[in-house]
């Protein structure tokens, strides 16, 4: 079955132009023009990702993520016409894994796309070594879910990415630039804040108190790398 997409725009001629080249590349697309019932079609449809202009009726802007995120881990893109950077922050804040500002190159949605679905297309045959232990924490590489102390901690896909290359690499100390490469999957042209963003959230998650650090230390002037127990 192809992968299915969900776009929320209520811009008809962008959403048929994104619909038209992403059929083409054998996704399944839907679009609605309204915002009001998305959660609703996230818990009826089996959507693989969600492109979202905030600025669509029904929405509450870049908050809409925040909501999302309450029901769902599924990748998500923002493509707005807002170029402000307070907007991006917040986007990633409150759980988007992508931002892209209106107009942009198809060819750019479509990198961004793929690289998204690579990251989460894990290979499961002959696969014994999928749930990795690392003292309280398990992640389940397959489902693509990390548990601390069988609590599930409900990461975003970046946040997940973020957490994996970290915390299987022990005592390697990545730079900003480093990350987003590795979990933007080509050269991410966005603000290093990006994973400053992310590496906050992921902390607010699994350290007791984000401002003192047990798992995720931060090498000032230089970058993040994660503590081995």
């Amino acid at each position: 079955m192809n992968d299915s997409v969900l776009i929320v725009d209520n811009d008809k001629t962008f959403a048929d132009s994104i619909r038209y080249n992403l059929e083409n590349d054998r996704y399944n697309i839907d679009v609605i023009s309204n915002g009001k019932n998305i959660i609703e079609k996230l818990n009826i449809n089996d959507y693989k990702l969600l492109l979202i202009e905030p600025e669509t009726p029904g929405l509450e802007g870049v908050e809409v993520c925040k909501s999302i995120r309450k029901v769902s881990t599924i990748p998500l893109i923002i493509v707005s016409i807002n170029n402000k950077d307070i907007n991006k922050i917040l986007a990633f804040e409150y759980g988007a894994d992508d931002y892209l500002v209106k107009p942009f190159n198809i060819l750019e949605l479509k990198a961004r796309i793929n690289s998204l679905f690579r990251r989460i297309s894990y290979k499961t045959s002959n696969n014994k070594d999928y749930l990795i232990h690392l003292g309280e924490f398990t992640i389940d590489a397959i489902r693509r879910k990390i548990f601390y102390n069988d609590n599930n901690l409900n990461l975003t896909g970046k946040e997940f990415d973020l957490f994996y290359v970290l915390s299987t690499n022990p005592g390697v100390v990545f730079t900003r630039e480093e990350l987003l490469k590795k979990i933007w999957g080509y050269e991410y042209f966005g603000e290093l804040r990006t994973v400053d963003v992310h590496i906050r959230r992921i902390r607010e998650k699994i350290e007791k108190n984000s401002n003192d650090t047990q798992y995720i230390e931060t090498k000032w002037g230089v970058g993040y790398f994660f503590i081995g127990k």
